[in-house]
């Protein structure tokens, strides 16, 4: 089963974020608690995790992109 993974919203008046970088690549497995990209908001940079275990699929952004909250980021195939 995919799973969609959107831009996180990390404060009550964030409406963007740029995607610094990614730690995982297509193709890797991922974990549970893992941190698959980086993310900064006024100018204070956040390590997202994985809420999935799987493989990433696709990344939808490149390090250095603007994107707005609730946009899709990644796809995670989950294994279950």
């Amino acid at each position: 089963m995919q799973k969609m993974i959107k831009m996180p919203k990390l404060s009550d008046k964030m409406e963007k974020g740029v995607l610094v970088a990614w730690t995982k690549k297509p193709g890797q497995t991922v974990k549970k608690g893992e941190v698959i990209f980086e993310l900064e908001t006024d100018k204070v940079v956040s390590e997202i995790e994985s809420m999935e275990n799987g493989t990433l699929e696709q990344v939808l952004f490149h390090e250095g992109d603007e994107v707005k909250v609730d946009e899709i980021v990644a796809v995670i195939e989950c294994s279950e």
